[in-house]
């Protein structure tokens, strides 16, 4: 009714944890500061990197691309006037409020590439909205397999 919203995980890579690097707990709530509301026009994708701190004080860069999908809400949309809401005619059909829902992609590192995130995510969003027919699961298998030199350091 109001718009607001719980974020869900629907998918992740991988799909257990990894021993010397659990899933963070709570991820969905830090993806939309704002909370996670519907919107009547699509807002463009919006990117940044936030620093979690784990419990042996190391850290985790969680990257977050967030762009926004269409879906069909049944509710009728009630115009105010004067500060009173207008009435339906109950003979009236009811029309389709077009709505956007966040969607967020999260890549979770231990490295701070940010630059290195934002190019990956924006991949994964363009073969997502684009329709690619690739299989996402084989995309971040091989983005998973990538070798990024360490500054300084061997590879």
């Amino acid at each position: 009714g109001s718009g607001d919203g719980q974020g869900q995980i629907l998918q992740r890579f991988p799909e257990k944890d990894w021993e010397d690097n659990p899933f963070p707990q709570g991820i969905e709530l830090f993806c939309q500061p704002s909370g996670w509301q519907l919107f009547t026009e699509r807002n463009p994708p919006t990117f940044f990197v936030a620093v979690l701190t784990d419990i042996n004080s190391e850290r985790h860069y969680c990257a977050c691309f967030t762009f926004w999908e269409a879906i069909e809400s049944t509710q009728p949309q009630s115009h105010p006037r004067n500060g009173e809401e207008e009435e339906e005619e109950p003979s009236s059909p009811v029309q389709p409020t077009q709505l956007f829902a966040p969607k967020s992609l999260v890549l979770v590192s231990r490295l701070d590439h940010a630059e290195v995130f934002r190019n990956s995510l924006g991949l994964i969003y363009t073969i997502y909205v684009d329709g690619l027919g690739v299989s996402l699961e084989n995309v971040i298998g091989n983005l998973l397999t990538c070798t990024i030199p360490i500054t300084g350091g061997a590879q």
